[in-house]
């Protein structure tokens, strides 16, 4: 019988932790064949969503796949994100988290059935980003996963180094 990942359980946990805390959990994803969410929102083949209580309805954290419903500039939409494309989850408000290494991309449109089994994402560490490394900000009031404009200062990012 195969050893399920360890991934799912630590995004579940880091998620628990922001939630007790009063954090903002968000997550960066590697967008692929596989994920749904909003393609104008994508970046650099990645999307960074807020998975908060407040900004998210019927939100469901599998071994498999991460789906809920979330706003979009208004729009309600079904989010599907398979826990291998997490490539790390965080507080908003102080950039703590856990990285993990990004996977194989599956361009929109290839089967994933013919290629090969990538490894476990293993974690990076559980880190804070100083604010003068900061690539991204949303405010409190915003609670729809539309991205903002960066800001300068304010809270801190996690930030992927290789």
């Amino acid at each position: 019988m195969p050893e399920v990942s360890t991934k799912p359980y630590l995004l579940r946990a880091i998620y628990e932790w922001c939630t007790d805390n009063g954090y903002t959990p968000h997550i960066a994803v590697v967008v692929d064949a596989r994920t749904r969410v909003p393609m104008q929102f994508v970046k650099n083949g990645e999307i960074v969503l807020n998975i908060s209580f407040e900004a998210t309805s019927g939100l469901k954290m599998d071994n498999d796949v991460i789906g809920f419903s979330a706003r979009f500039g208004g729009v309600s939409r079904d989010i599907s994100v398979p826990v291998d494309n997490v490539i790390a989850i965080y507080a908003r408000e102080n950039g703590q988290g856990m990285a993990f290494e990004a996977p194989a991309v599956l361009a929109v449109g290839e089967q994933t059935n013919d290629q090969p089994e990538a490894a476990p994402a293993q974690p990076l560490g559980l880190a804070s980003v100083p604010a003068s490394e900061k690539v991204e900000s949303s405010s409190e009031e915003n609670h729809d996963n539309e991205p903002e404009p960066p800001k300068k200062g304010g809270r801190p990012v996690l930030t992927r180094i290789k």
